[in-house]
């Protein structure tokens, strides 16, 4: 009896499953789907939600080649087939082929996009496959499909298709050439407007904007306009940064609507469809106590928004393909500190700034480029720090050097106290040290440049 064991195929992401038969007089009993044993040995853990059975009366009954918007693990429960798989995906395996006969010991992982179609080699053969998403009549609009008497691919079915049963609609499918091939699931970028959702658009054309007032994670509602099953990464980008007003009862509400609830639903979703999430997170979920942070530091923020974001952290954390990235003092396009600062610079104006607070800045260049990196490159979920590098600095210590990089005197900006500043005003409770440690995100492969680089390179291009 052969042992459990997953191999892998010409196709990427073709797999074959050897399945131990444990037989007697009576009959056999095989494990078909087993989570556990199977993860294990390197089969994805794809969420089946669907078991479809396919009785095929006669030999010669002949399916395909279908290629459908989502992954499914075939196997027979009686008989024996000939199977042939073709990619017909997006990308240089499109047109690969894999052919295979299939009895009772043996299943086949078919990932999205790869078309299936197989031949009954014997009458009352009963083909089985778990999918991962529901089927619908809106799903059909998703498939693509191959002829099974496709001349490219000359798949050689043992009895000649002449002599097989096959559909109407099957002989219809197109020929190679004429195939339009599967695009990859969507990416979608939550908060695209913003300073970030815009830097990240930048780096994934392709993927899908969405921002208010079309989608608002405040509305249950709009979720419903998006076509999640296929959607195969969300980056969340939105947030309540209003950090100063979300010390007020309507600013607290605001602050939980968007970070925590609305966020909740976008984590509900993510789980529901098993789609991989990041999530952009701050140093306001910690207290600022130590000099600098690491990712597994105890949470423990000080105002109304930074609970907010550590109560969203821990929501993400729930889900099995996660990434929450924690930055600091985000610099993009738009209204920013730095920006405020070369204004005013040019404008002769020489401010007052808080030089109490400490922290890196972060360009939304860089942050995008990480987040692309860690996606990219796969790496372990988990929580990542993520700024721009070099040694902390105060407000007052950037403001100085954005002036001096301006040609004005350092000495035109004034450094005070966080108390000073916001005397006589509403403010939140700050961390006095915002600094973020790298070392887990440059362990992945990703280090970020030097903050002081990207400052004069960012003032260099905004004027």
């Amino acid at each position: 009896m052969a042992e459990l064991s997953v191999h892998s195929t010409a196709i990427p992401g073709l797999l074959v499953i050897d399945l131990p038969l444990h037989g007697d007089a009576r009959g056999w009993f095989k494990e078909n789907w087993q989570r556990v044993k199977m993860t294990a040995l390197g089969l994805p853990d794809f969420g089946p939600v669907q078991n479809n059975m396919s009785f095929n009366a006669t030999a010669g009954s002949t399916r395909g080649l279908h290629a459908e918007p989502w992954d499914k693990l075939i196997s027979l429960a009686h008989g024996r087939i000939f199977g042939a798989w073709v990619d017909l995906r997006k990308g240089a395996s499109f047109g690969t082929a894999v052919t295979l006969e299939l009895g009772t010991d043996k299943a086949v992982f078919v990932p999205r996009g790869v078309a299936n179609g197989y031949q009954a080699l014997e009458s009352d053969t009963v083909y089985s496959y778990l999918v991962n998403d529901h089927w619908s009549p809106e799903a059909r609009g998703s498939y693509t499909y191959l002829n099974l008497a496709d001349e490219t691919v000359a798949i050689q079915w043992p009895i000649p298709l002449a002599d097989a049963e096959i559909s109407a609609a099957d002989q219809a499918h197109p020929r190679l050439g004429d195939v339009v091939a599967m695009a990859p699931k969507r990416r979608v970028v939550v908060g695209a407007s913003g300073q970030l959702g815009r830097a990240l658009l930048g780096l994934l054309p392709d993927a899908m904007p969405l921002q208010r007032p079309d989608f608002d994670v405040t509305d249950p509602a709009t979720f419903a306009g998006v076509p999640w099953s296929q959607v195969g990464l969300i980056v969340n980008a939105s947030a309540h940064t209003a950090v100063d007003a979300a010390e007020s009862p309507d600013g607290r509400r605001d602050a939980w609507a968007v970070n925590v609830t609305g966020l909740g639903r976008l984590v509900e979703v993510a789980r529901r469809h098993r789609i991989p999430l990041v999530h952009v997170s701050s140093d306001y979920v910690y207290d600022g106590t130590v000099e600098s942070h690491t990712e597994d530091e105890p949470l423990s923020p000080l105002g109304v928004y930074g609970q907010t974001k550590a109560a969203g952290d821990a929501l993400v954390a729930t889900l099995p393909q996660h990434w929450i990235v924690r930055t600091s003092w985000v610099i993009g396009e738009g209204n920013n500190f730095v920006r405020t600062m070369a204004s005013l610079a040019e404008r002769g104006i020489s401010p007052s700034v808080v030089n109490d607070q400490f922290g890196r800045l972060t360009f939304t260049a860089d942050l995008a480029a990480g987040i692309v990196h860690l996606v990219s490159t796969d790496a372990p979920a988990g929580t990542y720090n993520l700024t721009n590098g070099g040694p902390s600095m105060s407000w007052a210590d950037i403001a100085q050097r954005v002036f001096e990089l301006k040609g004005r005197s350092p000495s035109d900006v004034t450094g005070v106290t966080t108390a000073e500043y916001f005397a006589g005003k509403t403010m939140a409770p700050r961390p006095v040290h915002s600094r973020l440690d790298l070392t887990k995100l440059t362990a992945v492969g990703f280090t970020p440049p030097d903050a002081e680089d990207r400052l004069i390179e960012y003032l260099s291009q905004s004027t």
